[in-house]
């Protein structure tokens, strides 16, 4: 096998354009007086969602089983916390004192986790979801359009059995899947045929070795992934767990490959990721896909729980747990991909979800510190040398809140040359997968590059939809 170390920018996250960006980023927050404070508590912090993340983490330990929860305002930039007070009042005063805004809820922690264990056993049907909502402090209970009949049925009967006060139902347009590309395409074969999937985040391996991260069901449906449709290998799966959980460290074979810590929004543009974060309810994120390009959206909740159809038995449920919930679109394409904070946070991993960016839906993400702490990779490079190759000089650029989104109908000279992914091709599983088409063409001639692999800067290539 030959080794080829792939330029600065060949390595970098790729994001497509960056309308969504600009037009969700200088939207400025409205202020609010708190209404859940006494008169003479202490006056809530304002900040931003890094900093939310970080207070609510630090309120979790101080509160203990108290603690029943917490979200970001985004409108009064100040962190809301649920807490059980009961008799004990000290722990308000506790959290005010923290700088977050509180208030007293019903449902515990424990027994909305407790919940959740009766979903898991009696409900656990596939296209259901669930997840913790700390702004209604109830669990939302999903069920995607195959849920129907006695299995909705049943997921109506476990919800009434929690109690209207412990959690609630909808429906949701759709199906949901896991999904495919987005970011910089990555390319893979299979018996089945061509698989395609999307860098998440660059990272340096425990053994200090480069490598990226992507979606477990990626890493689990191949073993090895090349840059470009039909080129040779550049990185192997390290780890690789799904269900469960959806994650995949993927090593790259060239230890001196150069890698950056930062999302190619294209155009030269990047946003810098300076840390791995924990999601907060109420956050504005941000989630690329090669198929859709830049979306912008908030997180809804927690922990979720999303029973996939499996992919290897037609009668059987791929569960995976512990997920971010959003309201971001996304598509069949956009699997791996990066979930970030403007202010350079990785936050996720795209799993899966339902809908699309036409009529919206939900979308989950694994948290990029749970699988961070699974693997023992650091976010970031290994310290190759950060520089040179063609197109370096494009790494440095700050994005434009107010740049127009790439061009989706744009060819190679655009830095698209992503070449196209059949639309109606499955790979005979119905899988996460998706057959590449092989008669298309990937714009490798490109002298500039693309992102690591193909689809990198415009968003446009077209994608296998199951």
């Amino acid at each position: 096998m030959s080794h080829k170390r792939i330029p600065k920018r060949k390595a970098a996250i790729a994001v497509g354009g960056v309308a969504a960006l600009g037009a969700a980023a200088i939207l400025l927050p409205n202020a609010n007086a708190s209404q859940d404070n006494s008169a003479g508590a202490a006056t809530p912090k304002t900040l931003k969602a890094t900093g939310a993340s970080d207070l609510s983490s630090q309120i979790a330990g101080l509160l203990g089983d108290a603690f029943a929860g917490s979200y970001y305002d985004s409108a009064t930039q100040q962190l809301v916390v649920n807490v059980i007070s009961g008799d004990n009042n000290n722990v308000v005063v506790q959290a005010e004192k923290a700088g977050a805004k509180v208030r007293e809820v019903q449902n515990s922690t424990a027994e909305l986790t407790a919940a959740a264990k009766v979903l898991k056993t009696k409900a656990t049907i596939p296209g259901t979801a669930w997840s913790v909502d700390p702004k209604t402090n109830k669990i939302q209970v999903l069920a995607d359009s195959t849920v129907t009949g006695s299995k909705w049925d049943t997921v109506l009967s476990t919800v009434k059995s929690l109690g209207t006060d412990m959690a609630t139902v909808k429906k949701t347009g759709g199906s949901f899947k896991t999904l495919v590309s987005g970011g910089d395409a990555i390319f893979a074969q299979t018996d089945q045929g061509g698989v395609r999937c999307s860098l998440g985040f660059n990272v340096t391996a425990s053994d200090g070795t480069p490598a990226f991260l992507t979606a477990g069901h990626c890493g689990v449906a191949a073993k090895q992934w090349s840059d470009t449709q039909d080129g040779q290998p550049i990185a192997t799966v390290d780890q690789a767990v799904f269900p469960a959980n959806d994650f995949s460290l993927v090593k790259y074979d060239d230890p001196a490959t150069q890698t950056t810590s930062d999302v190619n929004v294209g155009n030269g543009q990047t946003v810098q990721i300076t840390q791995a974060e924990d999601a907060t309810v109420g956050t504005q994120v941000f989630r690329m896909g090669s198929t859709t390009g830049l979306h912008d959206g908030t997180v809804t909740g927690l922990d979720a729980t999303v029973n996939f159809q499996s992919e290897t038995d037609p009668n059987g449920v791929d569960t995976v747990n512990g997920l971010i919930q959003t309201d971001v679109c996304a598509e069949a394409g956009d699997s791996g991909g990066s979930l970030f904070t403007q202010d350079g946070g990785a936050v996720g991993l795209t799993s899966g979800g339902s809908g699309d960016c036409t009529s919206g839906g939900e979308t989950f993400f694994q948290p990029v510190t749970a699988a961070l702490t699974a693997t023992g990779a650091t976010l970031g490079d290994a310290g190759a040398g950060a520089g040179a190759g063609a197109g370096a000089g494009d790494d440095t650029a700050t994005a434009d809140p107010s740049a127009t989104a790439a061009d989706p109908s744009a060819t190679d000279g655009t830095g698209d040359q992503s070449g196209v992914v059949d639309p109606s091709a499955t790979d005979g599983t119905g899988d996460q997968s998706g057959v590449v088409d092989p008669n298309a063409t990937d714009g490798t001639g490109d002298a500039t590059g693309d992102g690591t692999g193909t689809g990198a800067d415009d968003g446009s290539s077209l994608t296998s939809s199951h």
